[in-house]
């Protein structure tokens, strides 16, 4: 069979300005698994509401981080991409699970090559209903209703995979060496906690509670929040990071229902609150920096820290096109290359 790679991640408006991003938001927020409302009352909530409200000010946002080329998730998605080509002798496509280039758009470039196996790669460490499972659906239906001779699989959550651990703490190691912070906070996208209870396969270990995510179970292989801390243990380890040095928790939250907590913007204002002065964020949700790292932390993060009282804040850049990265996913693609299932 003749294989073929693709890459997948969320996605961004064509430009900053207020009518693509209304576009990019109503495919996003219209999708039931980023908000799991019956369709009929998502559509009232996200017609009806959100989208008469929040694309001019999600517009602000991003213009404030646009790049000369474009949206930087694309940009960076793109870099990615051209540089796993140079170490894979296999197609590779790019696609965004919203907006574009699209999803079909990628497994047709690949068909067209004469690729009949395609092994598609979320670009999450971490497993979730509104980034890995959304893709994953999609990827398959599409198969099934445009592209039927294609088969598929698909890389799982490598939040724990110790070459990943390693390939992260060595990135995060070398952007604090030069000005070590006092606190590292380890800040996660956040999900509202019924996706992790109707993430989970046991239906009745997520509890969120103080025990649930540390006690062994199936659940863990579904549970995004269990996966989050388990990145901050095992990269703290590695780091050999002190007890109270580190934390995690969780940003972007939406609409009134509880999100995972704590959350990251109260985290960062407690902090300078209680006198600390030098605190780094790290944003391990995401390989590639994005509106969320660029805007959300590293500019309105930072005011709140300053505001707070704090001194010296720094946003740890995503892993983007750094050559261990690169290198661990062209790994990856190898080994599934050349083995029947190498990531069971």
């Amino acid at each position: 069979m003749s294989k073929g790679i693709l890459l997948v991640n969320l996605g961004s408006p064509d430009s900053p300005e207020p009518k693509d991003v209304k576009k990019y938001l109503g495919e996003f927020l219209m999708d039931g698994r980023v908000i799991d409302f019956p369709k009929w009352l998502r559509a009232i909530l996200v017609k009806g509401i959100i989208l008469n409200t929040r694309p001019k000010a999600s517009a602000k946002a991003y213009k404030k981080i646009w790049w000369d080329e474009g949206s930087p998730l694309i940009v960076l998605s793109e870099r990615l991409t051209e540089a796993l080509r140079q170490k894979v002798d296999l197609p590779i496509a790019l696609a965004m699970r919203y907006g574009n280039p699209s999803m079909e758009r990628g497994l047709r470039e690949l068909s067209e090559q004469g690729v009949d196996e395609v092994f598609v790669i979320p670009l999450y460490p971490q497993f979730a209903m509104a980034t890995t499972e959304t893709i994953l659906v999609l990827a398959q239906e599409l198969i099934e209703s445009k592209f039927p001779h294609l088969k598929m699989s698909s890389l799982p959550a490598f939040y724990n995979r110790p070459e990943y651990i390693e390939v992260l703490a060595h990135s995060l190691r070398e952007q604090i060496k030069e000005n070590p912070p006092d606190h590292l906070l380890f800040s996660y996208h956040g999900v509202p906690e019924r996706h992790i209870r109707k993430s989970d396969i046991t239906k009745s270990h997520c509890k969120i509670d103080g025990n649930c995510c540390v006690t062994s179970s199936p659940a863990h292989e579904f549970c995004y929040r269990h996966q989050c801390k388990e990145v901050t243990r095992l990269v703290a380890k590695k780091l050999n990071l002190e007890e109270g040095t580190f934390s995690t928790s969780f940003q972007s939250r939406l609409g009134f229902d509880p999100w995972l907590q704590p959350y990251t913007d109260r985290t960062i204002e407690r902090f300078a609150k209680e006198g600390l002065k030098r605190m780094a964020v790290a944003t391990p949700a995401f390989v590639s920096d994005c509106l969320e790292t660029l805007e959300e932390i590293a500019m309105e993060g930072e005011e709140l820290f300053h505001e707070a009282g704090g001194e010296s804040f720094s946003t740890l850049s995503c892993l983007n096109t750094e050559s261990q990265w690169v290198e661990l996913l062209a790994y990856w693609i190898d080994n599934w290359a050349s083995s029947e299932n190498p990531f069971a």
